[in-house]
């Protein structure tokens, strides 16, 4: 039998700006203001468009494309987090809960322990002011209620839980490295023990032991709490490692979903194509394999409209 969804995206519309009959009106999203507000006549941009996809309790979907293919806007559709002037439509159920056009009441019962986001820069998540044990205690006890005993307890262990050194808690962010800066942020997303963790390029700008360190502790935190992952990324490398099912955006449209093995190794659409031999001549590059002749198809072109290379 198959799980039931924990995450449930259907028809998810993102348009920036989108025509508002008086000013300030609210949007689907409930978010008030002009910023990306356009003029009368003027089109509205379809960032996102149609998108539909499903995540059960304890798999791990990623979500691939190049920048601008309107995969970040879709994590933040998915926690109720976008900005003004931005408008979504369809739906997003979130552990039975609906966001789209939800009042922020209960955005703020999904966010935390439905939904938490661990976002590519640390820094500008965490406040260099204030010392990394105070920042990972204040979800646990916005979130769940802790306090005295229990809150020292469970902020120590939530940095055993993510490999932190004791003598992180009394640190500030600048003084730990990148990638226990992002165990921190794992840290405080964990503490509101959530049901969908999404990972918005967590490891883009770490280097290769530290991102294989940082895949590990994901692939063992959903396995441990039977959560969903959705892991963001522009490399089809990293989705090999991380997760079970993608979804290829491009332009902010489906154009690819299926298993992760199925799909690099068969891949459908043109686009989807490129970005899996693209990740074949990276480690073909990177083991002193590569040569000019390995290059199957257009790789260096640009692409066209439909993804495939432009002639």
């Amino acid at each position: 039998m198959t799980a039931a969804p924990v995450l449930s995206v259907a028809g998810l519309t993102v348009l920036a700006g989108e025509a508002r009959g008086a000013a300030g009106a609210r949007g689907a999203t409930g978010a008030r203001g002009a910023a990306g507000a356009r003029r009368a006549g003027e089109p509205a941009r379809r960032l996102v468009d149609d998108l539909s996809f499903t995540v059960a309790a304890g798999e791990r979907l990623a979500i691939i494309g190049e920048s601008g293919s309107g995969k970040s806007l879709t994590a933040l559709a998915v926690a109720g987090l976008l900005a003004p002037g931005l408008q979504a439509s369809g739906s997003v159920s979130v552990a039975g809960r609906e966001v789209v056009g939800a009042p922020e009441a209960v955005l703020n019962r999904v966010r935390g322990a439905g939904v938490s986001l661990v976002f590519q820069e640390p820094r500008t998540a965490l406040d260099p002011l204030m010392r990394i044990g105070r920042q990972i205690a204040e979800p646990l006890r916005r979130h769940r209620g802790l306090r005295g005993t229990e809150l020292r307890d469970g902020v120590r262990g939530l940095m055993r839980e993510v490999a932190l050194p004791e003598r992180a808690e009394q640190a500030f962010p600048h003084e730990v490295s990148g990638g226990q800066r992002q165990r921190v942020a794992i840290a405080m997303a964990l503490a509101c023990d959530p049901k969908v963790l999404i990972a918005d390029e967590p490891t883009t700008a770490l280097d290769v032991t530290v991102q294989a360190g940082i895949l590990e502790l994901l692939q063992r935190e959903v396995r441990e709490r039977d959560m969903a992952l959705v892991f963001i990324t522009h490399d089809m490398g990293v989705v090999a490692e991380v997760a079970e099912r993608v979804v290829v955006l491009r332009s902010g449209r489906k154009v690819e979903e299926g298993s992760v093995a199925g799909t690099i190794a068969a891949p459908q659409h043109p686009y989807t194509q490129r970005l899996v031999e693209g990740a074949r001549l990276l480690d073909a590059a990177l083991a002193g394999t590569w040569s000019p002749s390995a290059v199957t198809g257009p790789v260096g072109g640009p692409l066209g409209g439909d993804g495939s290379p432009e002639r």
